[in-house]
């Protein structure tokens, strides 16, 4: 288990290879609350992902429902923003072979095999590594794909359409990955958690 900003990171017995945040409480002194102009407050978490092919789309809606569900707010939106230049964000559908169109579609618009200015290492001065990865192709298609999401929470729940996923898109993998995750809602005060487990008929012996 390690520890960033306050956020603890857990491993996800439902993704072997991936792990789940879980947001603390806030602290006494401030912690991971933050005040909203609208007198809400927010929980920040990062997402570590480890992708395992070149372009892959990974499904990350489960993990992200955990987090709402963990994060001591009644959650009003989440923002996830990757923090990578060679991947991106999308909702769409989880169906085998679309996913297979999609990367079809990506190898059509930026070809693995085309000539990249970005990879003449001969001529390039710039960000340059000492492990620097030949990935032009990758860079060209996270230009066409957005590197972040907003997406609604309702009842405690993300809102998405019946066949709506949130992916992870790796573009120049395997990777290790990690999102920056936003939730923003209201604090959930005593009373309203004493009321909710009336109505749900908890609390009794």
């Amino acid at each position: 288990m390690e520890t960033y900003l306050g956020t603890t990171l857990q491993e996800d017995r439902l993704a072997p290879n991936q792990r789940t945040e879980t947001l603390r409480q806030p602290s006494p002194r401030g912690g991971l609350q933050r005040a909203t102009p609208d007198g809400g407050t927010s929980r920040h978490a990062l997402l570590h992902v480890t992708t395992r092919r070149a372009t892959e789309f990974v499904d990350i809606t489960d993990r992200l429902a955990a987090i709402v569900a963990t994060c001591g707010l009644r959650a009003r939106l989440i923002n996830i923003q990757t923090l990578h230049t060679t991947t991106g964000i999308v909702v769409n559908e989880h169906e085998p072979l679309l996913l297979t169109d999609f990367e079809s579609t990506l190898e059509q618009a930026a070809p693995a095999g085309s000539c990249y200015h970005h990879d003449d290492l001969s001529v390039r001065t710039v960000n340059l590594t000492p492990d620097e990865r030949i990935n032009g192709h990758a860079h060209c298609r996270a230009l066409l794909l957005p590197v972040s999401a907003c997406l609604n929470v309702v009842n405690g729940r993300l809102l998405l359409g019946r066949w709506q996923r949130v992916f992870l898109v790796e573009l120049d993998g395997p990777r290790e990955r990690m999102l920056s995750l936003m939730v923003f809602g209201e604090m959930v005060c005593t009373a309203d958690l004493d009321l909710e487990t009336s109505r749900s008929g908890g609390g009794g012996e």
